[in-house]
Order: structure tokens, then sequence, then C-alpha cells
């Protein structure tokens, strides 16, 4: 019998999946339905990295799941589903922690689209799917928000009036499952700098950073949506509040235009107006791209530096995410110019994408640690089933 929990993370058109062991941290296989659609692609791979041949209806989440499920069970025909952990990027003002899902969680889960609505409803729907897929089979929801429910009031809040923040208009902070996965890592390999000071730098399509104190998230780049703080892919980050009443009385655009060109049009594409892919930016040779890149770079170091005395100091400078993990060029300009706190990198150390890329001499710990949020949900599945590697 192979027991196992299944983690989801659906998105728009995609439903990224890992199907890990009941007692073991390494997957099974790992995949990826994009596209999903007319144009539906599912990529799946075991632990090994050899493909596993998957067709199906990729038209709908629900076609999707079904089609991995039928792959999965064809490479493991007594396969045995304990759990399915799925990625919620809401969970509200008050849940810091995974919660196994009924219909009451399911119906507040869905009162909260209105915070986060190009999400939410998408992670919803992999539930739903999940459910009418293998129904009794606990669905154990975790929130990329649940990590940051430490914040103190002067790091949760607006100078708005109080009554908005009562009902739900404060920082909630994103990429927590990201943030929850490195405190963890840091605190089994590197205890001194996980009781410490440190900001994580989750950098790729979507970026934030994180102030971590003793494990605890103290602030973080984003609020109250996911477009706060750092620019990104093809969101803005920060934006003075200023700009969208002017896009609204003076441009005439909707709540929904101005939606799209925050989420879809701006960011490192709408800058270079080449890509939003750092990759294709590093490798152009234009001055849009250049200045992109740019922008990106220091709004990185402004905000170190401002978690950085949201801390009181800092003992260590952590980099993960897409372009965080693989991104020397980026590592080392958004370190180029920290030296006053500390921070010096050993370029034959970034180059090798080593896991410690700080100078001997340097006062301030420099580490790339890959994120792995996949594992995070899985061991929270099990959690919630009571599951143990003895019991397992």
């Amino acid at each position: 019998m192979t027991r196992a929990v299944l983690t989801l993370n659906a998105g728009s058109s995609s439903l990224k999946v890992a199907l890990f062991p009941a007692n073991g941290d390494a997957p099974l296989a790992t995949g990826l339905a994009d596209k999903v659609g007319p144009d539906g692609v599912l990529k799946l791979k075991d632990a090994a990295g050899a493909t596993i041949e998957a067709a199906g209806d990729l038209t709908t989440h629900a076609g999707a799941m079904a089609a991995v499920i039928a792959s999965f069970r064809a490479e493991w025909p007594d396969l045995d589903l304990l759990a399915i952990g799925h990625r919620v990027v809401h969970g509200g003002a008050d849940r810091a922690a995974p919660v196994t899902v009924d219909d009451a969680v399911l119906n507040d889960l869905e009162r909260l689209a209105p915070f986060a609505p190009l999400h939410q409803p998408h992670n919803l729907a992999g539930i739903r799917a999940a459910i009418a897929a293998f129904p009794g089979v606990p669905q154990v929801a975790c929130f990329d928000t649940a990590f940051h429910r430490s914040h103190p009031f002067v790091n949760d809040t607006f100078a708005l009036p109080r009554a908005l923040y009562d009902e739900g208009v404060r920082r909630y902070g994103f990429h927590g499952l990201s943030y929850d996965y490195i405190a963890g890592e840091l605190a089994s390999s590197a205890p001194h700098l996980a009781e410490g000071r440190v900001v994580v730098a989750h950098l790729g399509n979507g970026a934030s950073m994180c102030g971590i104190q003793n494990g605890r998230s103290v602030a973080s780049t984003m609020g109250f949506s996911a477009l706060d703080g750092l620019p990104m892919g093809t969101r803005s980050g920060q934006v003075d509040p200023g700009v969208l009443l002017y896009l609204m009385d003076q441009k005439g655009m909707t709540a929904a235009q101005i939606s799209d060109l925050l989420y879809k049009q701006s960011g490192l594409l709408g800058l270079s107006g080449l890509s939003n892919d750092m990759r294709t930016l590093e490798a152009a040779n234009t001055p849009h791209a250049a200045e992109a890149i740019d922008y990106f770079v220091f709004r990185c170091q402004r905000e170190v530096g401002a978690l950085a005395a949201a801390l009181g100091g800092i003992d260590a400078l952590i980099f993960c995410g897409g372009i965080g993990e693989n991104s020397r060029l980026i590592r080392a300009r958004i370190c180029e110019r920290l030296g006053w706190m500390g921070i010096e990198i050993d370029h034959a150390k970034n180059a090798g994408n080593d896991r410690v890329i700080s100078s001997d001499l340097a006062r301030t710990s420099v580490l790339v640690i890959p994120t792995n949020e996949e594992l995070v949900i899985a061991r929270a599945a099990r959690a919630a089933v009571g599951l143990t590697k003895e019991a397992a």
C-alpha cells in the first residue's frame, strides 16, 4: 500500500501538485497542469526526474485533477491518499495555522475573496474539485497569511479610521508558506541565526520580504494585498494612493481597468516594455530593461533597510524564490550597497550558488536557501490527520 498525501496549489489557469509519502519529506512525484483550458498541458515527474505519462481532460481544474490522479494511480496502483493539503492565499485576520476544511470553513474562506480576488477563488476551486474527487479524504487549507499573524499592531495597520481595521482592512502579508519553510530550515540548520534578526527575500515573479525574529514574523513588505511592496513580474509593488485617484479622476479608469494595470501590466514588464522574466531582462541590451533591473534592485535595498529598522538590527539576509535562488547578478547588486549593515558577499561563493555567500569576515550572514512551500503543506496535511513517522 502506497500511503501518501497530496499537495495542491491552484491558480487561475494552473494546478501545481506534489505527492508525498506518509512518512517522508522527499516527494514521490511533482507536476504542473499549465494553461488549464483548451490549450492545457500536464507534465508529471517521479522522484528520479523521469516523466510520468499523463493525459486527460485539461479544460477545467476538476479535469486536470482527475488526469493527475489517474496518472498517479497508474504509477502506484495501490495508492491510498490520507489527506490533501491546499495552498490558500488568504486565511483572514485570525487564522495563524492550517485548518481542516468543512462547509463552515469553506464558506468563511469564500467571504475573503474580495480581499484577494485574483487568487482566492482559484484556490477554493481547487479545494472543491478535490472534495468532489475524494469524498471523505481530509482537505487541509494552508494560508499564505498565517505566518504573519504575529505582527505587532504597528505593522498590522494603516492610518485609516479604526472601523476599517476592525472589518479587516489591515496589513496581512503573504508568501507565508515560504517564510515558514525558511524559518524552520534555519531552526534546524543554523539555530544561532534562527534566534536572531533575519530578513528573508522571497524574490520571484511574485516578490516580497519578511523580517523574522526568533522564528516569528515581525514585518512584511506586502500589506492588504499581494500588490504592495517590491515590484514584481507584472505587479506594481508600492504605489502612492494618489496615483490611483488620478487614474480614476483624470483618466476615467474603472476599478477593473486599474486592477488589470496594477496586477498584469506593471512591474518588470511595465518598466521594461519587454518581459516580466528577470532572465530575459538580464540578457537584454536595452536601456529600459536595465532601468527595470535598477528599480527592482533599489527597492530591494530600500526594503532590507526598512525591515532591519523594524527588527532593530540584522543578523542574516536570506535569498529564496526563483530570482533569489538563481540570479547571481541580482543577489550581488542588492548586496553591493548594504555594507553599512555588515553585508559583504564573497563573489566566488555567489557565482557558485553556495548556501552561504557572505565573506568570511562579514558581520552579517548572507545565505541562499531554496524554499519548499509544498513540503510545508504536506507536513501540515499529515499533522491534521494525526500522522507521525512512527504511525506511518
